[in-house]
């Protein structure tokens, strides 16, 4: 049984998923703008991504073992220190070996952070209440995700509007408000989150240590049997090397059309701000929108909406219409994201979830890396929109891989070994149900 009631579980679980994104919300209308004042390239934010990317590839798998063999807690609380580490290099590196260094620590961090908490949350409301609805908390959860990100890009743009402040300038701002905003966070992880751990000390330590490549090879066999499973870790292929479209590209998009970079950072504030409300508002309606069409079939057609965002984005005249299509792109990504974590977790039991989610996680940041290196140098070497056109396509793409699911959903549900067999995906033809 639980410690908390399921109600606990998940109001403990929004506060902690806000305060986990705030902080991103704070660079992500300035990380990629803040590195050019630095004295980067474009090509080399691209290599620096990627090796954010790439340290995730080799940690994911091993750090989603490590929560499920020793715990959730203090994995997150590692993945906390490692991040404060980052952003502390961040905010003071003036060269492209410390910067890089930083993107490293990042990748560290985005391993170790992979999952754990919403795996807690899962299981924590699957222990109070058997039969929860946990996608009505991940759902929410994307709507808090939304919301602190826009309220986070806001202060951003707020911070660069103020210009410098001293020696410090207007980009570096947010970055010294982030590491603010994340030891708030670690607090609140101490205090709010409650594990039950069977065993504490040293030796359970060396014991959980040992089980990690088990736990690790029974979430990779389990990607092996359901083909359910396999389809909806591949869409991140895709998904993953299509973000950097949005995430990396439109800064530059805007200030290419405004002429201005700080006038772009500074407008990405409150466009920031905005697309992620408008993220949050595509994470709460799509539990009702899906009971249409079923999750599966939703969640393609939103890659090859997502795609067509990013084709305005790239293709439409003046600032007001590119930032109509990014708005429209969080939109769908907000809605996206609770239809795609709903499918996998209904997919693998408690001892393999974090597992699971990670290898779902671990392909995604390698193919952000991949799509970093490579449209930044295409745009480098043709022009901004060709690569976001090139990156639209690889986000549709997607689309055919949650036919599996789709398939599965329309089988009647056979009872089978637990997280063994794809026609669970049958409980998914809506995720907002009783």
């Amino acid at each position: 049984m639980s410690v908390l009631t399921g109600r606990q579980v998940r109001r403990r679980y929004l506060i902690l998923h806000g305060l986990r994104w705030l902080p991103v919300g704070l660079l992500i209308p300035v990380l990629t703008l803040l590195l050019l004042e630095r004295g980067l390239s474009l090509p080399q934010v691209g290599f620096a991504v990627a090796a954010q990317g790439l340290v995730v590839l080799l940690l994911e798998l091993p750090t989603g073992g490590l929560a499920d063999a020793l715990g959730r807690k203090p994995v997150l609380v590692g993945a906390m220190l490692v991040n404060l580490g980052s952003l502390v290099l961040l905010s003071a590196a003036d060269s492209f070996g410390l910067l890089f260094l930083a993107f490293v620590l990042q990748g560290v961090f985005r391993a170790l952070d992979s999952g754990p908490l919403e795996s807690w949350y899962v299981d924590a409301t699957l222990a109070a209440d058997p039969d929860a609805p946990i996608e009505r908390g991940l759902s929410a959860g994307g709507v808090v995700l939304g919301v602190c990100i826009g309220a986070g890009a806001l202060l951003g743009g707020g911070l660069v509007a103020l210009g410098p402040v001293g020696g410090i300038s207007a980009l570096t701002l947010p970055v010294l408000a982030s590491i603010a905003l994340e030891l708030v966070a670690l607090v609140a992880l101490l205090l709010l989150l409650v594990e039950v751990r069977p065993a504490a000390g040293a030796a359970a330590l060396r014991d959980s240590l040992r089980a990690v490549p088990r736990v690790v090879g029974g979430a990779l066999g389990l990607a092996r049997r359901s083909r359910v499973v396999l389809a909806l870790i591949a869409v991140e292929l895709f998904w993953g090397f299509g973000m950097v479209t949005f995430e990396a590209l439109l800064p530059v998009r805007l200030a290419e059309v405004l002429g201005d970079p700080d006038r772009a950072a500074a407008l990405l504030g409150p466009t920031g701000s905005a697309a992620w409300l408008a993220s949050a508002g595509g994470a709460a309606l799509i539990a009702y929108a899906s009971r249409w069409l079923g999750a599966p079939l939703t969640a393609g057609l939103l890659r090859i909406l997502q795609g067509a965002t990013v084709v305005g984005m790239a293709l439409l005249a003046g600032p007001a219409w590119i930032i109509t299509a990014y708005l429209l792109c969080y939109a769908v990504h907000g809605a996206s994201n609770p239809l795609h974590a709903g499918l996998l977790h209904r997919q693998v039991d408690g001892p393999y979830r974090n597992s699971v989610i990670s290898l779902n996680s671990m392909v995604a940041q390698p193919a952000g890396a991949l799509g970093g290196v490579l449209l930044t140098s295409l745009a480098a070497a043709t022009t901004v929109s060709t690569a976001m056109l090139v990156g639209a396509v690889v986000l549709a793409a997607a689309a055919p891989l949650y036919l599996p699911a789709w398939r599965a959903a329309r089988r009647p549900v056979r009872t089978r070994p637990s997280g063994t067999d794809e026609t669970r995906a049958g409980e998914l033809v809506n995720p907002g149900r009783e």
